[in-house]
């Protein structure tokens, strides 16, 4: 083992992957079929699509409009412990 390392060439978080969570989800084969059939045309994993798809969902608000009870329904908000900032 050397004293000394160099990281002069070192890239900062190149190994770096955000953490995923497996969880299974039940889907219909037409939506599946849909997202793998997407994302061969985009070059993309579905999974990743799929999530994509999910994330700016949340982002814009969470809102799910039923048609057939023309009924919105929002995501819950994230409730605060009291006292946290």
């Amino acid at each position: 083992m050397r004293k000394e390392y160099s990281f002069k060439k070192g890239v900062r978080g190149r190994f770096y992957r955000p953490n995923k969570l497996q969880k299974t989800i039940r889907l219909d084969p037409d939506v599946l079929n849909f997202y793998v059939e997407l994302a061969k045309t985009e070059g993309i994993p579905y999974q990743t699509l799929i999530g994509l798809t999910l994330r700016k969902f949340a982002q814009d608000g969470g809102v799910l409009t039923i048609a057939s009870r023309g009924v919105k329904t929002p995501l819950p908000s994230k409730k605060r412990k009291p006292g946290a900032a």
